[in-house]
């Protein structure tokens, strides 16, 4: 590396692809376990010389040689780095004094220091070996095969037929000389990678993908327990949901809940696109429920999220990523993450060409909101669509449902309250108690509310913001509903 691109990465800091190390004399243990977290991420560079703040310390000259030595006969010992590594630093100059630079690549298979494995975080290099999640997730990532096409012995019973003639009358819509229309179900599945078979225990069946898009509910659940999707609505109830959906089904149908769910809270203005009117908000429903769908990893148990709020549309679902950070439509490099989930999508019509749900979703945002989303590449993958007030805006009469939900929840509340608090009890144990966190929302709506009218009294009340402050019930006042009698 140059000078001039080393004093680059030196003032950009430590992050999850450059690391620090003072190793003026020797090479510390630490800097191998940042190797083995680096191969097991994104790969990234390592600076010898120079200590966490930034400051270029150097490496002692008489130290290089040895140190050199010493590195790339560690990272070659099965004992030590496993599978050993083929590295070897570079001696540059900074300032007049000598560093050693590491390119580390990312590795094909999972790394061990001294039979622990290390994952990189950020500017952190963190022990995972205990988490078996986070382990198992990373030998998914590195593993050559798709965690979907894993085979299973299921049969074609445990499938749903009805899904499957949908699918098929879904292509035939859009092209009318489609090959599916002609093929039976079985052959359907094998055209499009849902029947394989596993060269390891001789086994030919349907796979995971296979299942997740056209198997029945139990089928589903049997396989793959950690499924589901979270669709929330979140706009004057912040502590908890004002609406909510929870999919627990095949992708076509989950699908149809996940647009059902937004077009039923998100306006629909008018939009024109050149001399055309277009439905922007269904366009970007279309793009972020397909690619949640189809680019999830199935493998993790982490539940993904469709979330509505008053300023915001956002999803997150599980990821096997291949960077962090925001991705940029000028220079991101989009991958398949299921393959055969994705050709299903772009067959039936519920997605196009790798990559262009990204660019359809910046066209579409800017016409609805003006704002530009936001694409951000981890474990977790957030998509996140900015919205314009018009977005929530209630036009023709008023639902009074909600207001009136909004309402009975708060008389419950109150009601759990005094009957909860017979006994002198903190806010902390009222808020655990209501299933609330939020307590500036839970002060204001429910315990002050109470305190007002005289139902509840604090026990310190000369101190009200006394740590030691508690809520009782005052005697002779209503503690229950009345729907309770000896």
């Amino acid at each position: 590396m140059t000078e001039a691109e080393l004093l680059k990465l030196i003032q950009g800091g430590e992050n999850i692809h450059v690391e620090f190390k003072k190793s003026t004399h020797e090479i510390t243990k630490d800097v191998y376990d940042t190797v083995c977290a680096f191969s097991n991420r994104d790969g990234g560079t390592i600076l010898l010389g120079v200590k966490d703040n930034r400051e270029v310390l150097g490496v002692a000259p008489d130290a290089v040689d040895r140190m050199k030595k010493d590195f790339v006969t560690s990272i070659n010992n099965g004992q030590k780095i496993n599978p050993p590594l083929y590295l070897q630093p570079e001696t540059c100059t900074v300032n007049g004094r000598t560093l050693l630079v590491i390119q580390v690549p990312s590795g094909s298979q999972v790394c061990r220091h001294h039979g622990r494995i290390f994952d990189r975080s950020h500017e952190a290099d963190i022990d995972i070996t205990d988490n078996s999640d986070l382990v198992y997730q990373l030998y998914a990532r590195k593993s050559g095969s798709y965690f979907v096409n894993k085979v299973t012995r299921f049969q074609m019973d445990d499938l749903r037929s009805d899904l499957i003639e949908r699918a098929r009358a879904m292509t035939a819509s859009r092209t009318a000389n489609h090959p599916w229309k002609s093929l039976s179900d079985e052959e359907l599945l094998r055209s499009a990678g849902l029947i394989l078979k596993d060269p390891e225990r001789l086994l030919e069946g349907i796979t995971l993908a296979a299942i997740l898009l056209f198997g029945k509910d139990s089928t589903i659940l049997s396989v793959l327990p950690q499924h589901k999707t979270d669709a929330i609505f979140r706009v004057e109830n912040l502590d908890r949901y004002d609406d909510r959906d929870v999919i627990i089904t095949n992708l076509l149908e989950t699908y149809d809940r996940l647009i059902a769910f937004g077009q039923k809270h998100l306006s629909d203005p008018f939009v024109q696109e050149g001399v055309q009117s277009v439905s922007a908000r269904d366009r970007i429903l279309r793009e972020i429920c397909s690619n949640s769908l189809a680019h999830r990893d199935y493998s993790s148990g982490y539940v993904a999220k469709f979330v509505i709020e008053r300023d915001r549309l956002y999803t997150e679902n599980a990821n096997r990523s291949h960077g962090h950070g925001a991705l940029h439509l000028s220079s991101f490099e989009p991958y398949a993450k299921n393959p055969p989930i994705s050709k299903v999508f772009r067959e039936i019509g519920l997605a196009d060409e790798l990559g262009s749900g990204m660019r359809n979703t910046y066209k579409y945002t800017k016409l609805y909101s003006g704002g530009t989303p936001e694409f951000i590449e981890g474990d977790v993958f957030r998509t996140v669509v900015p919205l314009a007030p018009i977005a929530l805006a209630k036009v023709g009469p008023q639902d009074t449902t909600q207001v009136t939900t909004q309402v009975t929840t708060q008389v419950t509340t109150q009601v759990a309250i005094l009957v909860f608090c017979t006994e002198p009890r903190s806010k902390v144990e009222i808020m655990e108690h209501c299933g609330y966190k939020n307590a500036k929302n839970f002060t204001q709506n429910h315990l002050r509310p109470l305190i007002e009218s005289g139902q509840l009294q604090m026990t310190i009340p000369e101190k009200p913001r006394s740590r030691n402050q508690k809520y009782v019930v005052v005697q002779g006042e209503p503690q229950d509903d009345g729907s309770h009698h000896r």
